[in-house]
């Protein structure tokens, strides 16, 4: 991974601090090899101690190595923004110059949120998902578009899949959980106390809890047994939401794809399908 790539992925985990540290690599990567360590200390307003930690965190030995990481990278044209995208257009429309970088944005938060998802990770959900007897998922506001939207998904799939929007109602639900029910808590910031509470009360029943959140510390991951992370950075509030949905649907449908390689779990989905289209035609 580059180490642009690579600083941008685990943003969200940073401190203040490291996040400044960050942010200033990520906008003057081309000048950074002008900087020393006391230069861009001086330049943030910060100790010379902060930028070297910073350095080491990401896994160099010290500033210089990463500076020289960063050169190398884009020396090769790896500065962890092109993802393969093809040449900017030559349109000259404005609404092609915006919708190439909306494409480009969605597919950077796309690759970072894959990323920092590791493949045992998201093999084991999907296990998991594939021997529960009853899936229930939840999401609050916004969250619950996305948590209603794959429950229907795993109902295609012939999977239980028991959609709630409503946490006061959900603990008469919890208390039908067998061992080795699976809870999918949908929760952008995980913060919401009812979810943490929702949780706990699953964990009692000896069900499985899997929470869909940012890639930040929050109270909803420390009860999680296993976490999805979505990574989806902009400093423009109008944007930031659209990174995050659409680095979240990649995610899920990874996982619905997973689901898919079990022939007879293929088998009901068409079977479905085709019990639908007569209702679509009405």
């Amino acid at each position: 991974m580059s180490p642009l790539l690579k600083i941008r992925s685990e943003r969200d985990q940073m401190s203040a601090i490291e996040r400044r540290i960050a942010d200033f690599v990520l906008e003057n990567a081309h000048l950074l090899r002008d900087y020393s360590s006391q230069q861009l200390a001086s330049a943030l307003g910060i100790s010379q101690s902060s930028v070297v930690k910073f350095s080491q965190k990401l896994g160099f030995k010290g500033y210089p190595d990463l500076k020289y990481s960063v050169g190398e990278s884009l020396a090769r044209g790896d500065d962890g923004d092109e993802n393969g995208a093809p040449a900017a257009s030559e349109d000259p429309h404005p609404h092609a110059a915006l919708a190439e970088s909306l494409w480009r944005a969605k597919a950077q938060a796309g690759e970072e949120t894959r990323l920092i998802n590791p493949p045992e990770t998201i093999d084991a959900i999907a296990d998991a998902i594939r021997g529960a007897q009853k899936v229930f998922v939840i999401g609050l506001g916004p969250d619950g578009i996305h948590a209603r939207a794959f429950a229907m998904k795993l109902s295609l799939l012939g999977i239980l899949a028991v959609h709630h929007f409503d946490p006061v109602l959900m603990p008469a639900a919890v208390s039908t959980t067998s061992g080795g029910d699976v809870l999918l808590a949908f929760s952008e910031h995980g913060r919401q106390s009812s979810l943490c509470q929702i949780a706990r009360l699953f964990h009692e029943r000896r069900g499985k809890v899997v929470t869909v959140t940012r890639h930040t510390a929050n109270p909803l991951r420390a009860h999680a047994d296993l976490s999805l992370l979505v990574s989806a950075h902009d400093e423009r509030a109008h944007i930031q939401p659209l990174l995050y949905q659409t680095a979240l649907q990649q995610l899920l449908d990874l996982i619905f794809q997973l689901l898919c390689e079990d022939e007879g779990r293929l088998q009901q989905l068409s079977i479905n399908l085709e019990l639908m289209h007569p209702m679509l035609d009405t």
